[in-house]
């Protein structure tokens, strides 16, 4: 009940409550999605940003999809 309680008291300090309503929060998620989206970016974790990962896992999925339907042979293997 108490935490309730704190947690109508922290919203109601966020101002528009008439006017805008809920969507007085929609600047807050807004910021912090573009924040998200820079750090997934910009930031390293060791040598790669998640979308280094993400690239590189999509050309593995293409390359594993084109080996299945004979498209490519596999490394080491010629044409015949």
């Amino acid at each position: 009940m108490l935490f309730n309680r704190g947690v109508k008291q922290l919203l109601d300090l966020v101002p528009g409550r008439r006017r805008f309503g809920i969507y007085r929060f929609l600047p807050f998620f807004f910021v912090l999605g573009g924040t998200m989206e820079w750090i997934m970016i910009n930031v390293r974790i060791g040598k790669e940003t998640f979308y280094d990962v993400y690239r590189r896992k999509q050309a593995e999925r293409g390359y594993q999809q084109r080996l299945e339907d004979g498209l490519i042979a596999p490394t080491g293997e010629t044409n015949k």
